[in-house]
């Protein structure tokens, strides 16, 4: 069975990608993985990361880091959105570490260390003003607590997350690390230290070197994409090498005549006599419903998307002169060396982020992985 459409992940790139922070941030990497490994591929992804010298793995969901384990992965696994209700035995029998935000969560961990005989490795998130995750209003209660004990759990890591560290000089930035530094004085000062200070997302492992600490949580960045391209710069200026090209299949191609409405709700008409190409993805493969200006590379050049995406294809406008046929392979996005529109063009054709665009290519698509060939 041949592929309809594909993504063509570069391991080599996101190696690359791995070895430019590392090198640039002088701190050990913790290698976000979560979101299947941002729709990059969970397993591969880690692997790959783990052999170019991440020494830490980090995922949102509990599922996510047993994968890891299941795929015999040794290294650090840091866990941060896992529930209530949880299954903390399991984590704790797999060494994962677990993401303590409330002290809900931490008497259930606790519960379960106790109940296995073996210790939690937890690490304490903190509010420190992205008013998402972590202690804020239960935190001089939380550390009267630890003052007492904590039995069954051994305390690893410390860490928070910036609000906006994409955006270079901006006060709240300085804000929370002062918060940070504060709360981490609070835990000191009831005599825990944790060994891991971590805060640092893409952004600031990029962008601020104050905020490094014990080690730095790329995301966006390993996989060659840039935190903000209007406050930070493109991949190219940032020395990353973007690793996901997504490919299509033209599944039909027509003459169509000039003034002639293309897709549900007729919102654009062909301007000229031209060729059509259908193209075999949509909205349910993740190509984004709103997308405008985007489109697709073939033949040497753009071909834009005409009419709104449908659920399983999109239209684009091949020219009067385009020699396509269908079965030809286009690209949708890829790095941007060669004129094709990259997932930053996708991103901004859909007033989105270029996270989302990677992100949301569905399990429909199969993944593709390849090492970069000179």
């Amino acid at each position: 069975m041949t592929n309809r459409a594909e993504v063509v992940v570069d391991l080599e790139a996101i190696a690359h990608n791995v070895a430019t922070l590392r090198k640039n941030s002088g701190t050990p990497l913790m290698a976000v993985v979560k979101a299947d490994a941002y729709g990059h591929g969970l397993v591969p992804v880690a692997l790959a990361a783990m052999n170019a010298g991440a020494q830490w793995l980090g995922v949102a969901l509990l599922e996510e880091a047993l994968t890891l384990r299941e795929a015999g992965m040794s290294a650090p696994i840091l866990s941060w959105l896992v529930p209530p209700g949880s299954d903390f035995q399991r984590a704790i029998q797999a060494d994962i570490d677990l993401a303590v935000p409330s002290i809900g969560i931490f008497k259930e961990i606790q519960r379960a260390a106790t109940a296995i005989g073996k210790s939690a490795r937890i690490h304490i998130e903190v509010d420190t003003g992205m008013t998402r995750g972590g202690f804020l209003d239960e935190w001089d209660q939380f550390l009267e607590l630890l003052s007492n004990g904590h039995k069954d759990v051994e305390i690893i890591g410390f860490f928070s997350h910036f609000a906006r560290a994409d955006e270079p000089g901006e006060i709240q930035n300085a804000q929370q690390l002062k918060r940070f530094f504060e709360m981490s004085d609070d835990l000191n000062r009831i005599g825990i230290e944790p060994n891991v200070h971590h805060l640092s997302n893409s952004a600031a492992t990029i962008a601020d070197a104050s905020a490094h600490f014990d080690v730095v949580r790329t995301g966006i960045a390993m996989y060659g994409l840039s935190p903000d391209v209007g406050n930070m710069g493109n991949s190219q200026s940032l020395g990353l090498k973007p690793a996901m090209t997504l490919r299509a299949k033209i599944h039909l191609v027509k003459k169509v005549m000039a003034g002639i409405p293309v897709g549900y709700g007729a919102t654009q008409k062909t301007k000229a006599d031209t060729r059509i190409g259908v193209i075999a993805m949509g909205y349910a493969d993740g190509i984004p419903r709103v997308a405008h200006n985007a489109g697709v590379f073939v033949e040497g050049r753009r071909a834009p998307i005409i009419g709104r995406v449908s659920m399983d294809q999109f239209v684009v406008d091949l020219g009067a002169d385009s020699v396509s046929v269908a079965g030809d392979w286009v690209t949708v996005f890829g790095p941007g060396e060669n004129g094709e529109y990259s997932a930053d063009d996708w991103a901004s054709a859909s007033s989105t982020i270029n996270y989302e665009i990677v992100t949301r290519i569905g399990p429909r698509v199969p993944r593709i992985y390849k090492l970069t060939t000179k």
